[in-house]
């Protein structure tokens, strides 16, 4: 078995709202971990952006619940990506010496709860009502911040409509400020209720093009129902590892709390590929 890159390379996540008309933004790499407790998720997200021309971008997530939001540290992913080629190199080992050396393979549109800059990060948090009130938010979000006749897409304004249709009334508008050179951003770290695990692409579904996206999993079982994205389509880059209470506090002291400080926690990367317009579900799963 081939190991994995220290890289975990994906498009997905976010609508992407460009502050200047036609501009093209550009996102070949981005790195998420998910951690899952049956009740409450951890979603760690880093992504490398950049744009066909200097602009600030407002970035859009929509979550189950108000979330809470601080930065995160994007050595997580080589470190959680180490541990992962460490437990293969291990398992086959073990499985070539078993095998003799063989080798087996009206009110107020919304409401923000939090605001903050972190890093390169303008972040708010929004309890949304309704579509209309999304859009009407966005816009003036937009031009308290100089920007002149915002307009926002109308396949961003239907997808939204779609997600506040299924009660999702919680969003994450994160404003970054973008040119030609690829950057790294901060990891933001977003920790939410939910009763599913949950990692939205729907949102990225009125962009064009050819996307793969890579998810660092981690929950204490094994997930069988996926009701969003159908499981032919998600791929599993490797067999689940299992790592300890004290390997998950060094990658992530409050993913290691989330998981009740538990041994066995089962880790895995799963693989999406596909054309952007062809997610029209979010991946969820139980």
């Amino acid at each position: 078995m081939s190991l994995l890159l220290l890289s975990v390379s994906l498009f997905a996540d976010r609508g992407s709202i460009p502050f200047r008309p036609n501009i093209t933004i550009f996102e070949p790499t981005q790195r998420a971990m998910i951690a899952w407790n049956g009740e409450e998720e951890i979603l760690l997200l880093a992504t490398d952006m950049k744009a066909s021309d200097s602009t600030e971008v407002l970035e859009v997530l929509p979550l189950t619940n108000e979330p809470v939001v601080k930065k995160g540290d994007v050595e997580t992913f080589r470190k959680a990506t180490n541990l992962i080629n460490k437990k293969i190199r291990e398992q086959n080992l073990l499985i070539s010496r078993r095998n003799g050396g063989k080798e087996r393979g009206s009110e107020p549109a919304g409401e923000i709860t939090f605001h903050k800059k972190i890093g390169a990060h303008d972040i708010s948090v929004a309890h949304v009502l309704n579509k209309d009130g999304f859009v009407k938010w966005v816009e003036k979000y937009l031009d308290s911040l100089g920007v002149k006749n915002p307009e926002i897409p109308e396949g961003l304004k239907k997808v939204v409509g779609e997600y506040l249709e299924e009660k999702f009334t919680w969003f994450v508008f994160d404003v970054v400020s973008l040119d030609e050179e690829l950057k790294t951003n901060d990891a933001i770290q977003y920790r939410f209720k939910t009763d599913f695990l949950f990692y939205p692409v729907k949102i990225m579904n009125t962009e064009e093009g050819y996307t793969s996206m890579e998810l660092l999993v981690l929950t204490p079982e094994l997930l069988r129902h996926f009701p969003g994205i159908p499981l032919e389509k998600i791929e599993l880059q490797h067999q689940p590892i299992s790592i300890t209470s004290s390997e998950l506090s060094e990658l992530n002291e409050e993913m290691d709390e989330l998981l009740g400080h538990k041994d066995d926690m089962k880790l895995r990367i799963w693989n999406i590929e596909g054309m952007i317009s062809s997610f029209t579900k979010d991946l969820i799963a139980r």
